[in-house]
């Protein structure tokens, strides 16, 4: 049973890897070792939080992983590894408390999903919104828009300058009564 435990763990589809309760590696499944270029003799014992995890997400990931230690366990939750050719892979995690056969703590152990694509794709979506933000808040040409209400909810800052409404004053009101002239309303309707 023990042999086709490992054999399971460690042919997984999914990457799993696995700490000690000083946050040393040893736990590191095939799949981790191909999403992060280190082999398991690469990543054991070595401490996980310092060797695999960005910087930026050290403190928050260290704090999940004592929560782990302590018996309370994480659903996915997105950390960043850096993989040995200096990438990032985006991992979903969830955190699991590993026990003994007396039921004491002896570790943490993490089953992830690859999400990687999707994140690199969902902050293009990002990035390329924010661009047309700004094209649209900084177009030569008054841009306005309104919901199916007919309330204002897009205001750019020529349409501001025009009026002399910030888009924060002119959010939310009803277009033609508030700002089109009342002998064009019923035109503009």
């Amino acid at each position: 049973m023990a042999n086709e435990l490992r054999q399971l763990v460690d042919t997984a589809n999914a990457p799993i890897f696995g700490i000690d309760v000083l946050g040393n590696v040893n736990e590191w499944n095939f799949k981790t070792a191909e999403i992060t270029g280190f082999s398991k003799e690469e990543a054991f014992d070595k401490p996980l939080v310092e060797a695999f995890i960005v910087p930026s997400l050290r403190q928050s990931v260290q704090e999940v992983l004592n929560n782990a230690l302590q018996g309370i366990e994480t659903s996915n939750y997105e950390l960043e590894f850096r993989t040995k050719s200096e990438e990032i892979r985006y991992l979903l995690v969830n955190a699991t408390t590993r026990r003994d056969a007396e039921n004491n703590i002896v570790g943490v152990v993490g089953v992830a999903q690859d999400v990687t694509e999707a994140a690199k794709h969902d902050r293009a979506v990002a990035v390329m919104a924010n661009e047309l933000r700004q094209l649209v808040d900084t177009a030569n040409a008054p841009i306005f828009g309104i919901d199916v209400h007919g309330n204002v909810n897009e205001w750019n800052n020529k349409t501001a300058k025009i009026t002399g409404f910030s888009g924060e004053e002119a959010f939310g009101n009803p277009l033609v009564e508030t700002f089109i002239v009342p002998k064009l309303r019923e035109s503009v309707n």
